[in-house]
């Protein structure tokens, strides 16, 4: 007897068809949020067809936290989760955030379920990423600006960000289009292009950090690891003491610029 197309089985052979690497845990998941058997294939028809997963189901796993994502919105990696990290390492009880590219909004809302009475803030460019950085900051009384950078942000913050945590695009203009499909399609182009090299948003976000950062404050930034000399060198020459984070287990990479005083820098790599 054929197994019913609707069956978690079945709809694992189909993904694992197309190039989904948990196939599985996926198959479950769209299973989970269907309504009835024919909403269930219109799911795993968008999925095959390369919409991203957190897309079609509203939300993306990230630090403990369920994220909403809607459509065409940038969804956020397990990578980022270093800058979560560090920068709770960095955090102060009532520490002041600024979450900048934020997207959905995901880094400050894990920080704000971290942080103690942590005063988080975002902003972006895009008005969906802005929709639902709201939605994902609304618990924590965060407050969400849309514009380019520095520009949204209140002028009452200049000189008192404690923690800018930063996951600006950092992806060359030339290695977009060898991105998967789900990503380079179905995500907003200027949440993944960082220009030629792509460091050019990141030296825009740099050249300001001073102005915006607390005497003893840190600004962190999610890059690549070969990127990160360069990115790190930026900082330095803006006046900032400066360290290279890497995690082998997360693949991921974040350099580290403090105004204050702090131990010699190092580059330093976690597991």
């Amino acid at each position: 007897m054929a197994a019913s197309p609707h069956s978690i089985p079945a709809i694992t052979s189909r993904l694992r068809a197309v190039g989904c690497v948990f196939a599985e845990d996926e198959a479950r998941l769209l299973a989970e949020a269907a309504h009835s058997p024919e909403h269930l294939s219109a799911l795993v028809d968008r999925r095959v067809t390369g919409l991203p997963l957190e897309q079609i189901l509203g939300w993306a796993q990230f630090h403990d936290l369920r994220i909403a994502v809607e459509p065409d919105v940038f969804v956020p990696r397990r990578r980022t989760e270093l800058l979560v990290r560090q920068a709770t390492e960095l955090a102060r009880p009532g520490a002041v955030v600024l979450d900048l590219c934020c997207g959905t909004g995901a880094v400050g809302a894990a920080l704000a379920t971290i942080v103690d009475r942590a005063e988080v803030h975002a902003a972006d460019l895009d008005p969906a990423a802005v929709r639902c950085a709201r939605r994902n900051l609304a618990a924590a009384g965060g407050r969400v600006y849309e514009g380019d950078l520095y520009e949204p942000v209140p002028a009452r913050l200049r000189g008192n960000v404690d923690l800018l945590v930063v996951n600006a695009p950092y992806v060359p203009t030339d290695a977009v289009d060898l991105m998967p499909p789900e990503a380079r399609l179905h995500e907003p182009r200027a949440a993944l292009d960082g220009g030629a090299d792509g460091l050019s948003v990141q030296r825009r976000v740099v050249a300001e950090a001073r102005n915006w950062l607390a005497p003893r404050g840190h600004l962190l930034i999610e890059t690549s690891e070969p990127q990160a000399p360069r990115l790190a060198g930026a900082c330095a020459d803006a006046g900032l003491v400066t360290r290279i984070v890497g995690s082998a287990e997360l693949d991921a990479t974040v350099v580290l610029g403090s105004a204050g005083l702090v131990p010699d820098p190092a580059i330093t790599m976690t597991a």
